[in-house]
């Protein structure tokens, strides 16, 4: 059984993936072989190249992945000297991506505003995957592009493919290693990136694991090695959202599915309508008790309007006598009153 170093899993940047902890360890085992097991779904680019870095300075790293590993998780591990993959294990490299949400409204000048940071953005994203197709080129010995290709399809590699393609040098068997594991934890934190399912089985019985498994067969199980790319993945990003997938595969202009995979993206559909009409009725509501709530303002101010306009010399008792007000001495204390009551009114407005 090896023994390792460090244990590298969770979100690349987090607590368990640190790039700080990395050097510490490191610097302890300064000219010794040094042992790092990997299993992540990525995170940070930045500290992916960080400790890739760190991991080349040492000189004398070995990675071993187990689970299922990608993005940032697959760069980190280029620094290695030797890089090792448990046979169950799974690898993806995908192209660089970065949030992005607006819900606004712009005019002409702040959409030529947005339009130009976009594009900027665009530029950013295409140096950092020129970056890191250079980086996988030289492990894989292999042309840029066609990393660069396989980087584009974004496809889940076993390990018998990443040995084949360079990834890894080695595909190992040990009793510690385990297969990964899909939960629906997982599985909805992979979808909601946009990062592929990997064609293993969902555990759980929730509505999203049900619905992954009724269209793995259509959408994750094809081949999607670059040597066999084709031209006719078209991105249509809320229906491939929806679908958990990159895009959508057409054949001669069409995309096919069958009637039990219709009816089940129909119930998705209507589940997310039903949410979307729940919350509409909900924001109706809360409207119409704001405006009984002005309503029912309106209606003291014009009281109280009321009884400013009433003379000193005629007979208020009628209407200052409520039941609940009490029965002004004189006109200042009257005026004092009102005062009060006006501004416990206007802390009420919402």
């Amino acid at each position: 059984m090896q023994n390792y170093h460090l244990h590298l899993k969770g979100f690349v940047g987090g607590y368990d993936f640190d790039k700080n902890y990395v050097d510490y360890v490191l610097n302890k085992n300064a000219g010794k072989p040094v042992h790092v097991l990997i299993d992540s779904l990525g995170g940070s680019l930045a500290t992916a190249l960080s400790i890739a870095s760190s991991f080349r300075n040492h000189g004398d790293v070995t990675v071993h992945f187990v689970g299922m590993n990608a993005s940032a998780a697959t760069i980190a591990s280029l620094g290695a000297k030797r890089i090792t993959m448990d046979a169950s294990a799974m690898y993806l490299a995908h192209k660089c991506s970065a949030e992005f949400f607006q819900w606004a409204q712009l005019n002409a000048d702040q959409l030529a505003s947005q339009i130009a940071s976009l594009e900027q953005l665009k530029t950013d994203l295409e140096k950092m995957d020129a970056n890191v197709a250079g980086m996988y080129s030289r492990k894989c010995k292999k042309d840029a592009d066609a990393l660069l290709a396989l980087m584009k399809v974004g496809g889940w590699l076993s390990a018998k493919e990443a040995l084949d393609w360079g990834f890894v040098d080695e595909i190992t068997n040990a009793d510690e290693d385990q297969a990964p594991v899909l939960t629906d934890a997982v599985a909805s934190a992979m979808a909601s990136v946009g990062m592929p399912i990997p064609n293993l089985p969902v555990e759980g019985n929730s509505q999203f694991s049900k619905f992954l498994n009724a269209i793995a067969n259509l959408f994750r199980s094809q081949d999607k090695q670059p040597q066999n790319i084709e031209p006719m993945n078209k991105l249509f990003p809320l229906l491939a959202a929806a679908l958990a997938i990159d895009a959508l595969q057409f054949a001669d202009g069409k995309c096919s599915l069958t009637e039990a995979q219709c009816s089940t993206l129909e119930a998705f559909l209507k589940d997310q309508a039903d949410k979307l009409q729940a919350t509409a009725t909900e924001k109706d509501n809360v409207i119409a008790q704001r405006d009984q709530s002005i309503k029912d303002l309106q209606a003291k101010v014009d009281e109280q309007a009321a009884l400013l306009a009433a003379k000193p010399g005629d007979k208020t008792s009628q209407v200052l006598n409520n039941g609940n007000a009490p029965t002004p001495t004189n006109e200042i204390e009257e005026q004092v009153r009102v005062m009060n009551d006006a501004q416990a009114l206007f802390d009420m407005l919402p």
